[in-house]
């Protein structure tokens, strides 16, 4: 506690914004306090404060009336009954898409079952205004299916480019290696799958090792997030255990970052003591501000004695980085306390008990910024910022 000596009094807003969201006729009142007391403890590069709307949330749920019929099985399957979850957004058309994880088979336990990406839009980023029948990306007959069946297709991570084409990052389980991959699509319906982000790199060194949760960099242009370059490359943060970084010259085609003994350049790792102490896994696609790149990320606590004892053992909480734009690498800025943690019953429940909201999507829609998450990996909720003339 010696170091973290700054941080000291910002320890006690977790437990007073716990009372605060857990009230139900000073709704609004408490929102505020929330508010107020997340703008003390945030530094000016980072991005909030991010308020649950209310009465709202869970914004997706599973649902066992739909039916799809797999191509893999050759048969029905109620592909969205047990849990939907770690969701990516998108702008298209004056609507936010969301695009979800889905899982099948309540029957079966944790782990295995099929995981299908889902699509629904709303009007206002908070109603939904329609849920599409069938998934969007899943495990089909094609040259994905040896690394896709039988897992499937998770926790995506949506951006788009100038010229309107949508790059989806998303992880493929065959149940043995998880993979990064990437699909394109012009209409976020149809996509077409282009395999391992890493397949090429190195003479496919990297192709089969294990890797997720792709963070490509964007820019808001005007009132859009878009894909930007850095320094002449495109950029994305990805990993879980701990972050790395990878450039791109076609969005498709990547080449991880490596150290002078042609290991995996690892940039930002897990901390003992802080919420993030077992895992730091990128969240959204990150954004280019005039301050430096900021990423969102996904800090889960360790279960041991390096864990932080402010938070429950095992919980997923959010955090907010900000690299140098000049050197990528360089960690210029690290929240040492979460901005975003599992207060809500639905987010402490589930297939996740001990706490989880998980980022993966985040919008800028008409003056305001949509965060969407997994609630527990069994729900999608999402919080909103409003951006004041401070900030």
């Amino acid at each position: 506690m010696k170091k973290r000596k700054i941080h000291a009094l910002l320890y006690l807003f977790p437990c007073f914004l716990l009372f605060a969201c857990s009230g139900g006729k000073n709704g609004t009142e408490n929102e505020s306090k929330q508010k107020t007391a997340l703008l003390e403890s945030l530094p000016d590069w980072a991005l909030g404060n991010f308020i649950r709307p209310e009465k709202v949330n869970p914004v997706l749920t599973p649902d066992s009336s739909a039916i799809f019929f797999c191509p893999m099985t050759k048969q029905n399957v109620k592909w969205s009954e047990s849990d939907v979850f770690n969701p990516a957004s998108v702008v298209k058309d004056g609507k936010i898409y969301i695009l979800f994880r889905s899982e099948d088979n309540s029957a079966q336990g944790i782990g295995k079952r099929t995981s299908r990406i889902g699509l629904a839009e709303s009007a206002d980023g908070i109603t939904i205004n329609k849920k599409f029948a069938n998934p969007v990306l899943y495990p089909t007959q094609d040259n994905m299916k040896d690394f896709e069946w039988p897992g499937g297709c998770e926790d995506p991570r949506v951006t788009v480019t100038e010229d309107g084409i949508f790059v989806m990052m998303y992880t493929s389980w065959n149940r043995k290696i998880p993979r990064l991959c990437v699909a394109t699509s012009k209409d976020l319906v149809t996509w077409e799958k282009h395999g391992s982000v890493f397949e090429k790199a190195y003479n496919g060194r990297f192709k089969d090792i294990k890797s997720k949760s792709g963070s490509v960099v964007t820019k808001l242009d005007g009132e859009k997030l878009v894909i930007t370059k850095v320094n002449g490359k495109y950029l994305m943060y990805w990993g879980e255990k701990m972050i790395n970084l990878a450039t791109s010259d076609d969005l498709i085609n990547w080449t991880p970052m490596i150290d002078e003994n042609g290991e995996l350049l690892g940039i930002v790792y897990p901390r003992d003591g802080f919420f993030d102490s077992k895992l730091t896994e990128c969240g959204p696609p990150a954004i280019l501000t005039s301050k430096g790149i900021l990423l969102l990320y996904n800090g889960k606590n360790a279960t041991d004695e390096t864990r932080d004892k402010n938070w429950n053992s095992g919980t997923y909480s959010a955090g907010q980085l900000l690299f140098d734009t000049n050197v990528p690498t360089r960690v210029i800025g690290r929240l040492d306390k979460p901005f975003f943690y599992p207060t809500e019953d639905f987010e402490k429940s589930g297939q996740y008990v001990d706490g989880t909201v998980f980022i993966e999507g985040l919008t800028y829609f008409k003056g305001k910024w949509f965060l969407y998450y997994g609630c527990a990996d069994s729900m999608v909720g999402v919080a909103v910022y409003t951006p004041n003339s401070k900030k």
